[in-house]
């Protein structure tokens, strides 16, 4: 038989409309679970309270600094009193410019529907430009109630700047390594806060006993880090209650404390408000203690990791009216106690302590120290879990510890991993001034990261005036490099350890995230033309079985190269199969009555489907969750979802949950504008688009309604039939791609393909426990890939 012209300017060929037309992609399911989100309005007294319950989840870390800073300023004592007064004003305007200005005002602006890190700024600019190096997203996706974004004036500098990123994929690769490097960052500083904090806290010891060796503070500060961790599987829905009054009474005492020094040893300490003293610090040349002083605001990246759903005003009135005061108390008291006390500024803090409260301080510090391990565990699980989510990270357990809060988890392979190394930094270094080199080499990386991540957040999301952005980067990277410089001086004295972590764990995700770009790659190209389907006939020229199956797919459209595997070698396949597609998307949360599409797939008698389950990076998967069930419920419910619509006019309304929504309901039509009268005749009388079509074109006029009696008669029967073929059995088909490097690839891609990549595909956890499916009912369909 000859085949059709082909004009390829038109329509490129009669067999690419048919597949065009048999599986398109799902608008108007998309568009029938829009909702609208009403914004809630806030009493000021909700906004009160959220601001106190904010203290003992975001300020933790940034409280304890108290503890070494001044320690890891002058490790080898002061000699000048000047140079307490220089050190403390480098503190004083440091704390001003990144943690108050920088963070607080502007770059908490910047979370993703109250989610902070780097990937949620990652997530932000996902949305507002193809960047993703995953190109998996739809406009359907568009039309969610959580993936917010504006469109551009195609003449505006925000639309010049978009289009600039999205020309070359090397701009994108170069946008995710940026994104990657502050996430290893903050994973190091998951290891790094615990060891510092907790070692400083437990060094209050040997204050009042100074008899006491340094190996027995080290113990001590061990068996507190293995009890820390050791309890994480436990969460904190039950004591975290606790973390914010236990830290506003931290910041009441260090700031009370700070007070009382001013006025007991030397008030001419005050002078350091004047920006004039760091000139004359940094004139004598005192760059390497830059480092030191650096320590001060630790903890501010994790003030924005850790921003949960607190309201960025409760953040701000919390960090204004307590944190940063207090905390200018503590440190100038500190320093006016060091300017009369010289000798002891190894431990200042607990020094400067009155002996009366000496006992209740060491155990508030003590517990505070915790409270701001925990916050930055707590920050590295969901850090992970967000690389997780967006193919940037082995696939690991992810466990609730709430049932109350969604963000609450635990991942425990990465909490041994943490305790492992968190311990090993503690025990190695021994001392406060080689730890708190590392901390400081990972905390100005992760803020560098940070600034570079917001200029084009603040031109493409916020179309802020290019000035702004100008004086933004150009006062946030003088401070920021300045220190940067001060800690490449001490790389060699521990600063090489957050780098070492950061790059083993940067491997590890670079690599991951090529072997799932490349598999997906794989999938698109190899992908099986509808058209090739069709002409295998109903019965797909095997003998249908009764059963489901469900056959996972990377595709969201599309038939994957694992069914014609899995079809041209058994003998036989399933009544009903349905291609499953489950993909995140950049958001922080997909709604769960947003959650799932399906469509159909060629003609009824066919009975394939499409089903696309969409999570966002916070999604968790639950162990109670059915995921079969769900699926199943979904298909159920779009089988009945499409008679409705089959029968109503497009403004008439439909029930859906005992929820009355108007919908509207469109005619698919082709390009050049007419009805689906150009499908070829064997389909007009089927269902063969989308979810919603008319039965068959009408003439102007016409009534789209059917007879009560066919349309309940129909979908009984279909909804029987799926019934029957669920009660006869359910299979999940999975693709296991295995991925190899070709014989002429570079040693290099040798062993990140060949090693690398294949042992992480080996030790990390497989979809089927992912999503709970049951063992007994997988089949595994194998397939080589060489890249």
């Amino acid at each position: 038989m000859a085949s059709a012209p082909i004009d390829e300017e038109s329509c490129k060929g009669s067999m690419w409309v048919l597949d065009q037309k048999l599986d398109q992609p799902m608008d108007e399911e998309a568009g029938r679970l829009k909702n609208m989100y009403r914004e809630r309005k806030v009493s000021y007294m909700l906004i009160l309270r959220l601001a106190f319950q904010s203290l003992g989840v975001v300020f933790g870390d940034l409280g304890t600094s108290p503890l070494y800073v001044f320690y890891n300023t002058f490790p080898h004592g002061v000699d000048d009193k000047e140079d307490v007064i220089g050190a403390l004003s480098m503190i004083i305007y440091t704390l001003t410019m990144i943690p108050l200005l920088k963070y607080v005002f502007i770059v908490l602006r910047a979370n993703d529907n109250g989610q902070g890190g780097t990937f949620a700024l990652y997530s932000l600019l996902c949305r507002h430009a193809k960047v993703n190096t995953i190109p998996n997203q739809h406009r359907t996706d568009e039309e969610l109630t959580t993936y917010s974004r504006e469109p551009y004036d195609e003449n505006s500098l925000a639309a010049k700047i978009k289009r600039w990123i999205e020309s070359h994929s090397y701009k994108k690769n170069a946008l995710l390594i940026l994104v990657l490097i502050g996430t290893c960052m903050a994973i190091g500083d998951g290891i790094l806060t615990p060891a510092i904090s907790v070692l400083s806290a437990s060094g209050g010891i040997r204050v009042d006993h100074p008899q006491m060796s340094n190996d027995v503070v080290i113990v001590v500060a061990v068996v507190i880090l293995v009890g820390l961790f050791s309890l994480q599987h436990y969460g904190t829905d039950k004591v975290g209650w606790l973390f914010a009054p236990v830290v506003l009474l931290w910041f009441i005492l260090i700031g009370s404390i700070g007070a009382l020094n001013i006025w007991r040893y030397d008030s001419s300490v005050l002078k350091a408000y004047s920006p004039v003293f760091i000139y004359r610090y940094l004139k004598k040349g005192h760059w390497t203690s830059l480092g030191g002083i650096m320590l001060s605001i630790t903890g501010t990246e994790a003030l924005f990791a850790d921003l949960c759903h607190f309201p960025v005003l409760a953040v701000q009135i919390a960090f204004t009216s307590i944190v940063f005061p207090c905390l200018l108390l503590a440190y100038t008291g500190q320093a006016a106690y060091i300017l009369d006390n010289q000798g002891h500024v190894s431990d200042a803090f607990y020094r400067s302590i009155p002996h009366a409260v000496y006992w209740p301080v060491f155990i508030i510090a003590t517990l505070a120290a915790i409270i701001a391990s925990q916050a930055t565990i707590s920050a590295t699980f969901s850090i992970i879990k967000q690389a997780l989510a967006l193919g940037c990270f082995p696939r690991v357990n992810v466990v609730h510890t709430s049932k109350k809060f969604l963000g609450q988890i635990y991942i425990p392979d990465i909490n041994w991993i943490l305790m492992i190394l968190c311990i090993a930094v503690t025990a190695g270094f021994k001392n406060q001034s080689q730890i708190g080199n590392a901390y400081g080499t990972a905390v100005v990386i992760v803020m560098l990261v940070t600034t570079l991540l917001m200029i084009p957040i603040m031109l493409l999301v916020w179309r802020s005036h290019w000035l702004l952005v100008v004086i933004f980067t150009a006062l946030s990277l003088f401070v920021e490099l300045t220190y940067f410089s001060a800690v490449l001086f001490k790389v060699d004295q521990g600063g090489w350890v957050p780098l070492v972590i950061a790059g083993t764990f940067l491997i590890i995700m670079y690599v991951w995230h090529y072997g799932t770009v490349k598999r997906y790659e794989f999938e698109m190209h190899s992908k099986v033309s509808m058209a090739w389907i069709l002409g295998l006939g109903p019965s797909l020229g095997l003998v249908r079985v009764p059963g489901i199956g469900f056959v996972y797919t990377e595709l969201a459209s599309g038939v994957p190269h694992i069914f014609s595997h899995f079809i041209t070698n058994l003998p036989a396949i399933h009544s009903v199969v349905v291609f499953v597609c489950v993909k995140y998307l950049p958001v922080y949360t997909v709604p769960v009555d947003e959650r799932f599409l399906v469509k159909r797939i060629g003609p009824k008698n066919f009975h394939m489907f499409r089903c696309v389950a969409r999570y966002g990076y916070k999604d968790l998967h639950k162990k109670d969750e059915d995921f079969e069930k769900m699926l199943f419920d979904s298909l159920l419910l779009f089988v009945r979802l499409e008679t409705m619509m089959d029968g109503y006019t497009d403004s008439e309304e439909y029930s859906l949950g005992g929820q009355q929504t108007e919908r509207s309901i469109d005619l698919l039509l082709t390009d050049n504008g007419d009805s689906l009268s150009s499908v070829p005749e064997d389909y007009t009388n089927q269902s063969t688009c989308d979810s919603i079509v008319p039965v068959k074109v009408l003439g102007r006029g016409q009534s789209l309604v059917r007879s009560s009696g066919q349309t309940s008669q129909s979908t009984g029967d279909e909804l029987e039939f799926l019934n029957r073929c669920k009660e006869a059995g359910v299979v999940h088909i999975l693709g296991n791609t295995i991925v190899r490097a070709r014989r002429d690839s570079t040693l290099i891609k040798r062993i990140a393909v060949d090693y690398i990549y294949a042992f992480l595909r080996r030790i990390c956890r497989e979809n089927s426990v992912i999503f709970h499916l049951p063992h007994e009912s997988l089949l595994n369909v194998g397939q080589i890939f060489y890249v």
